[in-house]
């Protein structure tokens, strides 16, 4: 049985749709929609024919447009009503039916759910309406009533025609008559409570404050907070960042929220520099470079600003299915971080019970959409440390059975680090050119091993790189990392090592190092630099970038002696650029905003 306060609200129009596939009785919902209103409004022809149409109660909307046939939606299909174009005199007689038309082209008819569009001319004048069926559906929110007990704001997110004024206007009943909390409705199109001075019933005790023109509703909003003293705040179609602004400052005086916004899921709203506020807000910022090593990203990323105003977002893909994603924090420092947020899934069953199952992340790769870098999103530290496949080392025993402590197994874990299993085999020497023994083996030490290898085998060096230091001719260091580690200049100083450092550790600074290393003269290589150092394995478009910027230094900067500007590029193409610049030992600069952001080369 239907709850008895629903029974008194119901009008003698109240109707139950079996044939429906969300049905009323197996989802224990009755529907109200005072249809024969709305075909009073419409000329007898047209009503006519809906009203011998064996689907009419699953009527959508009617469309009338001036000089074409009538037309009429139904789930899945729309059907002409007769073969005689709509007249201006048709459209007359609907508008006359009808309540004034506000400032959003809209009206309604008193005391009923049912919207009217209209669409206008250049001069105003009204050549087409669209009759949209407004329906008081009792129970639809079975499958978050939980989270609406909670007290915590709520946002609903779908397309179009989905339900999510009908189930806003469902929550506004729950709440102000089963849970006796103070709620105010701020209807901007009277869709809600229905046309008219008197409020639809289908709102239960709720109370309704209308909105003399849309660009006025944040007003409004500030207004009913200041002086009805709600418990509960319900807005639909949140759009503007004035509106998001004060739903921001409703939420913050302590006031439950339910509204809806554009958008079909939480990450069109992260898209949407208007409405972002409403979950948080995204400024982009700039970590330290042992942050960012950390987390395994750019040094400029986008965070969330600050708590969102919905802690709680409902997607609403279809009638009988919604995602929820119970902490909205949490959802969208997720998705910053380009990982995969699993939030829930509620459906309803032919029984009319609700089933909850958790999403399973979506693997795929998503292309990078967000900040000044590449994506500018955080990316998922990788390796072991990440995987938790890291155990901690179990402190070393020494002679008397007592553990050393943290310094000396520091350096103990230090020593065993310099001689690393390597391949058997004898070192193979080649006299080089003055008399050397070629090839030469370096211990790397803070360098990136994939840059090394790029270098040698692009120029052919006579390089092969080891990883025990026992076995290594000269270590190659960072400067940054030699600098703190006194206890890899003692070990190469007692084994007699030398040790040459890296001022960076880029392409340019690494070539220079190996060059100075072999004794090869500057001077005496190709002036012309080899794209293959700079270009990691690229593509097309990033050979095309560096071949722009060697010819722009070749042709112009170098023999004229003028800045050149380049095209915009992507911060991943535009850091090989600068490394190519690095080359020619010419100093270049990046200007400008995304995604015009380019590089600048001055003139030595």
């Amino acid at each position: 049985m239907l709850d008895p306060k629903i029974n008194k609200l119901l009008n003698p129009s109240a109707i139950t749709v079996p044939s429906i596939p969300e049905t009323v009785l197996s989802q224990r919902m009755q529907i109200t929609d005072d249809l024969s209103q709305l075909l009073d409004i419409l000329p007898s022809s047209i009503s006519h024919c809906l009203k011998e149409h064996p689907n009419c109660d699953r009527l959508v909307e009617v469309v009338m447009d001036l000089g074409r046939v009538p037309e009429a939606r139904f789930p899945g299909e729309s059907i002409y009503l007769g073969d005689v174009p709509v007249s201006a005199a048709d459209l007359e007689y609907s508008i006359q039916r009808v309540g004034i038309f506000s400032g959003d082209n809209r009206a309604g008819i008193e005391r009923t759910l049912h919207r009217i569009s209209a669409m206008r001319n250049r001069g105003g004048d009204i050549i087409g309406l669209t009759c949209r069926v407004g329906r008081a559906v009792f129970g639809t929110i079975s499958m978050i009533r939980d989270l609406v007990e909670t007290g915590q704001s709520l946002l609903l997110l779908g397309r179009p025609g989905v339900g999510k004024t009908t189930a806003l206007r469902e929550i506004a009943r729950v709440l102000a008559d089963d849970f006796d909390k103070r709620v105010v409705i701020i209807d901007t199109s009277n869709e809600i409570a229905g046309d008219g001075d008197i409020p639809h019933p289908a709102i239960g005790r709720a109370r309704r404050m209308q909105v003399a023109t849309p660009e006025l509703q944040h007003k409004i909003m500030i207004e009913a907070v200041e002086n009805h003293m709600p418990e509960v705040i319900v807005i639909d179609e949140i759009g503007t960042e004035l509106e998001a602004l004060a739903a921001r400052t409703i939420a913050e005086r302590g006031v439950q929220l339910v509204g809806t916004a554009h958008g079909n899921q939480i990450e069109n709203l992260l898209k949407n520099p208007t409405l972002s506020d409403l979950i948080g807000g995204i400024q982009a910022v700039t970590l330290g470079d042992d942050e960012a090593r950390r987390r395994g990203s750019q040094k400029t990323v986008l965070e969330r600003k600050a708590p969102p105003t919905f802690e709680i977002a409902i997607e609403m893909l279809e009638r009988q299915k919604w995602v929820i994603h119970e902490d909205v924090a949490n959802t969208i420092d997720i998705l910053l971080r380009s990982g995969h947020p699993n939030p829930q899934v509620r459906t309803v069953d032919e029984k009319g019970e609700v089933q909850i199952t958790q999403e399973e992340p979506d693997i795929t790769p998503k292309p990078a959409s967000f900040g000044r870098n590449s994506g500018g999103i955080v990316q998922q530290p990788k390796g072991w440390r990440a995987s938790g496949k890291m155990t901690p080392v179990t402190p070393f025993a020494g002679k008397r059975g007592s553990n050393l402590s943290s310094a000396s197994e520091f350096d103990r874990l230090l020593d065993a680090s310099w001689t690393q299993p390597e391949p058997k085999g004898d070192k193979i020497r080649v006299p080089g050119p003055n008399g050397e023994d070629f090839p030469v083996y370096i211990y790397p030490y803070g360098i990136g091993r994939s840059q090394l290898e790029q270098v040698i085998e692009v120029l052919n060096l006579p390089i092969v790189l080891t990883k025990d230091l026992d076995n290594a001719d000269v270590v190659v260091a960072l400067r940054s990392h030699l600098k703190n580690q006194s206890k890899l200049r003692q070990v190469a100083k007692m084994r007699q090592v030398p040790i040459h450092g890296v001022k960076s550790n880029t392409i340019p600074q690494i070539t220079r190092t190996l060059q100075r290393l072999l004794g090869m003269d500057e001077a005496k290589t190709p002036e012309t630099a080899d794209l293959r150092l700079f270009t990691r394995g690229g593509n097309d478009d990033e050979l095309e970038a560096l071949e722009e910027a060697r010819l722009a230094v070749e042709q112009i900067v170098l023999p004229k002696g003028q800045p050149v500007e380049l095209l915009p590029r992507s911060p991943k193409v535009r850091k090989m650029q600068h490394e190519l610049v690095e080359h020619y030992r010419l100093q270049s600069d990046s200007f400008g905003e995304e995604p015009n952001r380019r590089l600048r080369i001055y003139p030595a």
